[in-house]
């Protein structure tokens, strides 16, 4: 019987963990979920029998040695910063890992020793990333098969909220880690366009936002997500003239983002002195930035209020994480919607061409997520592809190959994940 180990069971795990049940039923194989919280694991599994869970400290190195001996593949779901310690003790025992977290630093240093091990380490298998390079790949390959040329590329993805469940001035609701959400574009960005290299420094990254009109949900707004550069080569279009990736958000969204970002609401290293301190005079460096636009905004979140901020807050932040979990909360009856569009211009046979890839996602409610659909499923497919050497690859990879995009493409189609 083989055994799939996940670790981690949080927002974006409900329906990886549905899946993978599923799954196991089907092939007689056991799920095992591996969690600091064991209440929340519960909760996700019902009373299935292939499935069971484990209390893991992760940072316990014995524990996860224990847990990943047994396991025939390890899918992490933990933190990025936490997947290094998995993928240590992957490498030692001999296991496929997969997760759907950018290739870091400390993992591409283990390149390497996997593709020596005959390992297959597969990142960057979630959303975006991870729909996004494979959707996009199937058109670029699709294209340069014909001879076409490719000369601007763009790939824009929002996790945002349903219509029906936007009701509050930002337009936006958590839907998934709201740290992240925190600390989005703190580390700038850098682009393509019409053969100028740009960089912006994040204190300008939400300033001026072009916006983007996408058939059946409307107008956005899009900022550039980190070092788009990076992906030309991968995507086989260095001499690309124009190369963006971008964040999707509601146009007002980020012009309010721009002053908390300015203000230094954001800042996770300021351990501030919480003592006394209300949210008011917290957001004091705020008053020259804001307009009645975003003060209405700004006030909804509750930023200018005189009640204390959390006890247990070290840094800002901290006080903005809290406060987006409170205000901008997902009610259970809520649903979230994904939104990702690809803009191609391409040459043919001297002719000029247009392709726009779009592709809208609706969840069912605040646990069944479109954000949790199309992080988890890609992840699940591909696990299970893998167990059945239907992909049979080593080394270190994300999905831009045919034989990972193409299997997986198939069947993210028959789930409802498909693109116009």
């Amino acid at each position: 019987m083989k055994r799939i180990l996940l670790i981690g069971a949080g927002k974006s795990s409900t329906c990886l963990i549905d899946y993978l049940i599923k799954t196991c039923g089907e092939f007689d194989w056991e799920l095992v979920i591996a969690d600091g919280n064991i209440s929340q694991a519960v909760s996700k599994i019902g009373n299935s029998k292939n499935a069971r869970i484990v209390l893991l400290n992760v940072e316990n190195d014995l524990e996860r040695n224990s847990l990943i001996y047994d396991a025939d593949i390890v899918i992490s779901m933990l933190p990025p910063s936490l997947h290094f310690l998995v993928a240590k003790n992957c490498l030692l025992l001999r296991k496929n890992l997969l997760t759907a977290s950018y290739i870091d630093a400390d993992i591409r240093g283990l390149a390497t020793e996997i593709e020596d091990r005959k390992l297959f380490f597969l990142c960057e298998m979630g959303l975006d990333p991870g729909i996004d390079h494979m959707s996009a790949m199937q058109i670029i390959h699709n294209i340069q098969s014909k001879g076409g040329k490719i000369s601007s590329f763009k790939s824009h993805c929002g996790g945002l909220v349903a219509p029906e469940s936007d009701n509050n001035p930002w337009h936006y609701k958590v839907s998934w880690n709201p740290r992240n959400i925190v600390l989005a574009g703190s580390d700038g960005a850098v682009f393509k366009k019409n053969n100028k290299i740009i960089k912006l420094e994040y204190k300008d990254l939400f300033k001026n936002c072009e916006e983007v009109e996408i058939e059946g949900t409307g107008q956005f707004a899009f900022y550039p997500n980190r070092d788009s550069l990076r992906y030309a080569e991968v995507y086989d279009l260095k001499d690309c003239p124009t190369f963006i990736r971008t964040t999707l958000r509601h146009p007002s969204f980020c012009k309010a983002w721009d002053v908390i970002v300015n203000a230094g609401l954001t800042n996770p290293e300021d351990w501030i002195e919480i003592k006394s301190l209300a949210y008011k005079k917290w957001s004091t460096n705020t008053a020259s930035l804001v307009s009645p636009e975003t003060h209405y905004q700004l006030s909804f979140l509750g930023i200018f209020e005189d009640s204390p901020v959390p006890s247990t807050a070290k840094t800002s932040a901290d006080i903005l994480q809290d406060l987006l979990e409170r205000r901008l909360e997902m009610k259970q009856a809520d649903k979230d919607m994904i939104v990702m569009l690809h803009e191609f211009d391409y040459t043919l046979g001297g002719k000029q061409f247009f392709i726009k890839s779009s592709l809208i996602v609706k969840g069912e409610d605040s646990q069944r997520t479109a954000m949790a659909k199309t992080v988890g499923l890609p992840l699940g497919i591909a696990a299970k592809l893998i167990l059945q050497n239907k992909i049979q690859l080593t080394g270190l990879h994300i999905p831009v190959l045919e034989e990972i995009y193409r299997p997986v493409l198939e069947e993210l189609a028959l789930n409802g994940i498909h693109f116009k």
